[in-house]
């Protein structure tokens, strides 16, 4: 207390360092939380078949262009009939497009579907009505707008009926969705929804972007899977042309990365605390030399070498305890403000990231202080009181 700035000073690196720690614990867990949740979004128990088959070795490896048969409706349909474990099997064509009404357009994408689509995806019809089998039958020119298309072509007006170009063909729209926001980076509603066979047609083409099914229970995931195999691989020349991907992978992929990516950056705020750690052992150091007389005065009165230890342990352990107090302090603050002031940063405070910075700190204070606690303690006290 009589060297406020110095001890001020000797905190700070074990004070960023716990603060680090805290923070980028609670980035890491709050990503994997966010992640999770927007996943849990797309649906439950979900299954996606891509046209094309990823290398399994290697490295990654984008799908193979070269397929034997593409993904089309036919194996949707297919799928749908004969995989008796899926909930679903929805066909999907994906693409892009503009959308133009009296003289205004934009560029939006363009999600052709079946009816299924609005289920599996847990999403809603505000107005009117979402695309029918028999639209999808007939190949009929209806368009569904997301909330953000509409606002922007519409603004406040109705819009059921109106007629809308989309990449030179007229379309007629039956229905508006109900404002979703973003999923994995992805703005929901800024898309619109039409037949997907009519999406073929608009696209020119015959395949599809991707077939999405479903399951009732997680554990029913894999025996689906081997049905979806086995399915397909018949139809398509008993080639296996196509990759599954599971919902639980990629969770289970994108959480193996965070956490990897929060143990290095973790690995690295550790640091300062160890450079914080050798502050201590300087200041320690310093302070022995500093208070020599003292030292031999108390033991020329009787204190005892681990009397002598204990008073500068002590010290150092304080010095240390004190900054990570402040850190955790500090780095559940910024944990607490950061979300509000960027958006895009989540976080989650973790009990056990707080319990670990904190214990390290002080292990950190009790490792460097035992030096310095140890050469005041061996101080011959009959030197130490000639000391100036």
């Amino acid at each position: 207390m009589s060297n406020k700035v110095r001890s001020g000073l000797t905190m700070l690196g074990v004070i960023i360092g716990v603060m680090a720690v805290i923070l980028l614990v609670a980035i890491g867990d709050g990503a994997q939380q966010y992640i999770s949740e927007q996943l849990a979004g797309l649906g439950t128990n979900l299954i996606m078949v891509i046209p094309g088959k990823t290398s399994a070795s290697g490295g990654f490896h984008p799908p193979s262009a070269g397929t034997v048969r593409k993904l089309t409706y036919d194996d949707s349909l297919a799928l749908k009939r004969r995989a008796w474990l899926l909930t679903d099997a929805i066909p999907i064509v994906f693409g892009t497009g503009k959308i133009k009404y009296q003289n205004m357009s934009r560029d939006m994408g363009v999600i052709g579907t079946s009816p299924e689509y609005l289920h599996l995806r847990s999403l809603f019809v505000e107005k009117g009505s979402f695309i029918s089998q028999g639209d999808v039958d007939s190949k009929a020119k209806i368009v569904v707008l997301g909330a953000k298309v509409k606002e922007e072509l519409f603004g406040s007006g109705n819009v059921l009926g109106k007629v809308v170009t989309l990449s030179d063909a007229r379309y007629r729209v039956v229905g508006l969705m109900h404002k979703k926001g973003t999923s994995l980076g992805m703005d929901i509603d800024d898309n619109v929804y039409i037949p997907v066979t009519s999406a073929q047609e608009l696209f020119d083409t015959d395949q599809l972007f991707q077939v999405m099914a479903s399951v009732p229970r997680a554990e029913d995931v894999d025996q689906a899977i081997a049905q979806i195999k086995e399915i397909l691989i018949r139809r398509h020349a008993h080639k296996e042309d196509f990759t599954i991907q599971t919902q639980g992978a990629m969770l289970e992929t994108m959480n193996t990365i965070l956490n990897v990516l929060t143990a290095v950056l973790t690995g690295i705020a550790s640091i300062s605390l160890l450079v914080g750690g050798i502050g201590i052992m300087n200041i320690m150091l310093v302070s022995v030399r500093e208070r020599t007389r003292e030292i031999g005065i108390r033991k020329a009165l009787g204190a005892r070498n681990r009397d002598i230890m204990a008073q500068f342990m002590i010290e150092a352990v304080t010095l240390s305890g004190a900054g990570g107090f402040i850190g955790i302090v500090v780095g559940v603050g910024l944990a607490l403000i950061i979300p509000l002031f960027v958006e895009i940063l989540h976080t989650r405070i973790s009990a056990w990231a707080i319990i670990l910075a904190f214990t390290f700190s002080a292990t950190v204070g009790v490792f460097f202080g035992v030096y310095p606690a140890r050469k005041a303690a061996l101080q011959d006290p009959i030197q130490a009181l000639r000391s100036e």
